[in-house]
C-alpha cells in the first residue's frame, strides 16, 4: 500500500471571495447585499455619533430645569445618607454619644434661659429672626 503525499493547496483571500467557481459555493462567499447592509448600518451609527453632541445640547437646553432639579434631589439624598453614616460612626465611639447629648442639653437650657424666659429677650429673638429672614429672602419679601 503506497500512500500518496498530501498536497496542500494554499488559499488566498481572492479564493475566498471568488463566487464564480463551484456554482457560487465556496468556503466563504462575499454577499454584496450583506456588505451593503453593513456599510449602511456603519454609516447610520457614525452619523448618529457625529450628531450626538448636538442632540445632547438640544436635550439639555430643553430640559435644563428638570435635570438640575433631579440632580439636586439626588445630591441632597446622598448628603443626608453620608451625614447619617458619619453620625452613626461617631455614635459607635463609646463616650462621644453621651458627651454630645450633654452638650445638646446644655445648649438647650442656655437658649431657653437666654431668649425665652423674659419678654424683652423674646422680642430680641423675634427681631433677629426677622432680620435673618430678610437677609435670606431679600427685602421685597417683608410681608412673609
Amino acid at each position: 500500500m503506497v500512500m500518496e503525499p498530501e498536497v496542500k493547496q494554499e488559499t488566498t483571500s481572492s479564493d475566498f471571495l471568488n463566487t464564480e467557481d463551484a456554482g457560487g459555493l465556496t468556503p466563504f462567499s462575499a454577499n454584496s447585499n450583506t456588505g451593503q447592509q453593513f456599510q449602511a448600518a456603519v454609516s447610520k451609527v457614525t452619523e448618529f455619533l457625529a450628531d450626538l453632541p448636538e442632540y445632547l445640547g438640544e436635550f439639555f437646553g430643553e430640559y435644563k430645569r428638570p435635570i438640575v432639579t433631579v440632580g439636586l434631589v439626588i445630591g441632597a439624598i446622598i448628603a443626608v445618607k453620608l451625614t447619617l453614616a458619619v453620625l452613626d460612626a461617631v455614635n459607635d465611639v463609646p463616650l462621644l454619644e453621651p458627651t454630645f447629648e450633654l452638650i445638646g442639653l446644655g445648649y438647650t437650657f442656655w437658649f431657653v434661659y437666654r431668649y425665652l424666659l423674659k419678654a424683652s429677650t423674646r422680642k430680641e429673638l423675634s427681631e433677629d429672626f426677622k432680620s435673618l429672614k430678610e437677609q435670606v429672602l431679600g427685602q421685597a419679601n417683608k410681608n412673609l
